[in-house]
């Protein structure tokens, strides 16, 4: 399913669903970040995705980043709450999502990187080389909490 992200955009359609959401703020030990290349929009990003019913916020982490990278992790806190109802997302199936995510840090345990049906590319990212890809601000926001290490939760 195609998507279109509109953040602070006066034209954006309206939200018409809210969703909890996930993603994983993850730094592997010689500091560089997990990114994917999301197949939805051709964007970096970091792996997260929708909870789903019957699971913690924590599974859905660990599910969601199983799913896209390959890689088990072990969610180790929590960096805030994304929720600015001026940033929606614009499926080609009429739903229009206001964002409510939930983001957390996370230590790689096992696995070995692979695609997924989401994720066109899975890579490690050194710091430096972020400003090179094509990261929606909104969550380029993430990823700057996530550097910030600060030990109080974001929120929006």
């Amino acid at each position: 399913m195609a998507r279109r992200d509109h953040y602070h955009e006066p034209n954006a359609p309206e939200a018409n669903s809210l969703r909890v959401a996930v993603s994983a703020f993850i730094l592997d030990e010689a500091g560089r970040l997990l990114m994917i290349r999301r197949t939805d929009n051709d964007r970096y990003a970091i792996p997260g995705g929708g909870q789903e019913f019957g699971e913690s916020v924590a599974q859905a982490v660990v599910r969601e980043v199983e799913e896209e990278t390959g890689l088990t992790v072990d969610v180790t806190g929590f960096i805030g709450i994304f929720s600015d109802p001026d940033y929606v997302i614009e499926y080609d199936d009429g739903e229009v999502r206001q964002e409510f995510s939930l983001c957390f840090r996370a230590r790689p345990l096992s696995g070995d990187l692979r695609t997924s049906s989401e994720s066109k590319e899975v890579l490690w990212v050194e710091p430096a080389k972020l400003d090179g890809l094509n990261i929606h601000p909104a969550i380029r926001l993430r990823i700057d909490r996530g550097f910030d290490g600060s030990d109080q939760p974001f929120y929006t």
